[in-house]
């Protein structure tokens, strides 16, 4: 199975939208015990996750929570909400994308490199292709267009893991208590074929989940389909 890594196409000019937006929650930053790190990571949203409910929603905003103790019992408040194995690290966001733009938007819109946006009828249409695990969620997004497009964020899981072959020889052993592990994109990114999914067409990267992987399904079918601003990358896996 051949893999593509998702890219904005910043060379097209055709279309001059912009957006600013956030996800309604998130899990705060933390500050580990062990490790003594300050923070949270960014890709892991779960759009279709609504914490409203929850009786200390307002906690669930960006900031830095000291109390490592009082991290794990807001994220495990989460865990019955969200998929099953999400990963909820420390920046996890759930939720709609609250915010304002203005187009015209292409079908599919990365508003960065790890958010992805699509308009409803691009997803019908990549739907009705038999494209597997697309599920589109509803923003809180507001237009200076008069007539703009329904734009839905897709919830796009973490699932498959980059090959150990290509992290640094000399990386550490995550943190036993916050699992963090940071290391930058290899240049060359090999993808570990055993932990890649064969239920779905499009996945972010386990463990490094700025990185969104389609599937050559889902590549060859976008081209077909003629949808613009998204460029693709092919991916060794070993």
């Amino acid at each position: 199975m051949r893999l593509f890594k998702l890219d904005k196409d910043y060379t097209s000019e055709r279309y001059p939208w912009s957006l600013q937006a956030d996800h309604k929650w998130c899990l705060p930053g933390v500050h580990c015990p062990t490790c003594d790190e300050v923070g949270g990571g960014i890709g892991e949203a779960y759009p279709s996750v609504d914490l409203s409910e929850l009786p200390d929603r307002r906690k669930y905003g960006a900031r830095v929570e000291e109390d490592f103790e009082e991290f794990t019992r807001m994220r495990d408040a989460v865990r019955p909400l969200a998929p099953v194995d999400a990963p909820l690290e420390p920046g996890a966001e759930f939720g709609p994308l609250i915010g304002r733009g203005r187009g015209p938007f292409p079908q599919l819109v990365l508003m960065h490199p790890w958010i992805l946006l699509i308009r409803r009828e691009a997803l019908e249409q990549l739907q009705a292709e038999g494209l597997r695990g697309l599920t589109g969620c509803k923003t809180q997004l507001r237009f200076r267009d008069k007539n703009p497009p329904e734009l839905l964020e897709l919830q796009i899981e973490p699932r498959g893991l980059l090959h150990r072959d290509c992290l640094p020889r000399l990386l550490p052993p995550a943190c036993v208590t916050c699992g963090r592990r940071d290391f930058s994109l290899p240049p060359t990114p090999l993808l570990d074929a055993a932990s890649l999914p064969t239920d779905r067409d499009l996945f972010r990267l386990a463990n490094f989940q700025t990185v969104m992987v389609g599937t050559e399904r889902f590549v060859e079918t976008v081209r077909r389909l003629g949808f613009e601003e998204v460029t693709f990358q092919e991916l060794p896996t070993r």
